[in-house]
Formats: structure tokens, C-alpha cells, sequence
């Protein structure tokens, strides 16, 4: 008998004492780069290395989110995701970390799926034409307690969720990985 594979919220463990806390992405400009791209699933222009400042100096970490939850990686997890054999399924942008000196990366997914299994989620809230944002009807609004339908995610092992571009998803399989390699900073729910 095969059992379903289970998937994970890949979070940012917060309960690490003596953390880092990074601030949004900054281009060559000094303005925040726009992060709605990093959840479209779509490849981005990565040829000026973004700049990260430590909003909340630190232990540097292996993995973590910047506010508005794009993924920060050491290049440990840029190795570990090429042995896997998963670099299609993701972008690594060069980012510069202030007081760092080793290579820093944002990780950007290429797939979005549309997953989300409304039911079983503990709450699902859509934009409503009453709520003023045209073009956001029909959309989540609020997801939390998020589950997925697993028989929506074919072989991806990395992606975000359709409509709820705020959660990074990790199959099982990564997950393991991930805690094998002993990288810092993850944290994963399983959805």
C-alpha cells in the first residue's frame, strides 16, 4: 500500500534565540524590489545582486524570511537543492547579507499550484466586491490553518500555493533532506 506524500508550510523558526532578523530585499536603486513577482512563478532578472540588511542583527542562518516572506538561503541550500537534482524547480538570485561575507541567495519557486483545499483548511476568506479591491475578487483573502490537496502536486517538490503566494510548500522527500543537511532556520508545518 502507497501512502500519500505529505507536504510542509516551510516556515522561519523564530524560536532560535540570538537570530538574525532580515529586512526586505533592496535593489542597486536603494528601493525595496517589488516581492508579489517572487509568487507568481515566474523567472526573474537576477543580474544585480540584491542587498539585505539585518534589521535585527544576529546568528547568521541557513534559512529564513524577510517580512514579506521571501526565502533567504546560504549556498548550502543551493547545493543541497543541485545534488536533489531540483534547480528546475527554482531560481537562486544572488543577495548580498550585510556583515556577511558568504553568498546569500533569495529562493524564488517556479511553480505555482492551485492546491488549496478549502475544506479542510481551518479558515478561507475571498475578496469580496465589497471590499473594494477589484481586482482582487475572487481570490484569497485570508487562508489560515492551510491545507492542500495532495493529489493536485504531481512530482513538484517546491512551489507555492495558487492564490496564497505568502506559503512555500516542500514535499515530504525535501523536508528530510533539509533536516539531514542540519541547515539553520527552517521550520516546516505540514499542510
Amino acid at each position: 500500500m502507497s501512502f500519500p506524500m505529505r507536504y510542509f508550510q516551510l516556515r522561519d523558526d523564530m524560536r532560535i534565540p540570538g537570530r538574525w532578523i532580515l529586512g526586505d530585499p533592496l535593489g542597486e536603486d536603494n528601493q525595496e524590489v517589488t516581492s508579489w513577482y517572487f509568487g507568481e512563478g515566474r523567472v526573474l532578472d537576477g543580474r544585480s545582486p540584491l542587498r539585505l540588511q539585518q534589521v535585527h542583527p544576529g546568528h547568521a542562518l541557513d534559512f529564513s524570511l524577510t517580512p514579506l516572506t521571501l526565502p533567504v538561503v546560504h549556498e548550502k541550500v543551493v547545493s543541497l537543492f543541485s545534488r536533489l537534482g531540483l534547480r528546475q524547480q527554482v531560481q537562486f538570485i544572488p543577495a548580498h547579507v550585510e556583515g556577511q561575507s558568504e553568498p546569500y541567495f533569495i529562493l524564488n519557486a517556479h511553480q505555482v499550484i492551485r492546491c488549496i483545499d478549502d475544506q479542510r483548511s481551518e479558515r478561507v476568506d475571498y475578496w469580496r466586491p465589497e471590499d473594494g479591491n477589484p481586482e482582487e475578487v475572487g481570490q484569497y483573502r485570508v487562508v489560515t490553518g492551510l491545507r492542500i490537496d495532495p493529489s493536485k502536486v504531481g512530482d513538484a517538490q517546491v512551489f507555492r500555493p495558487w492564490g496564497w503566494y505568502v506559503a512555500l510548500l516542500v514535499s515530504e522527500h525535501l523536508k528530510h533532506a533539509m533536516e539531514q543537511e542540519c541547515l539553520t532556520g527552517p521550520r516546516f508545518i505540514e499542510v
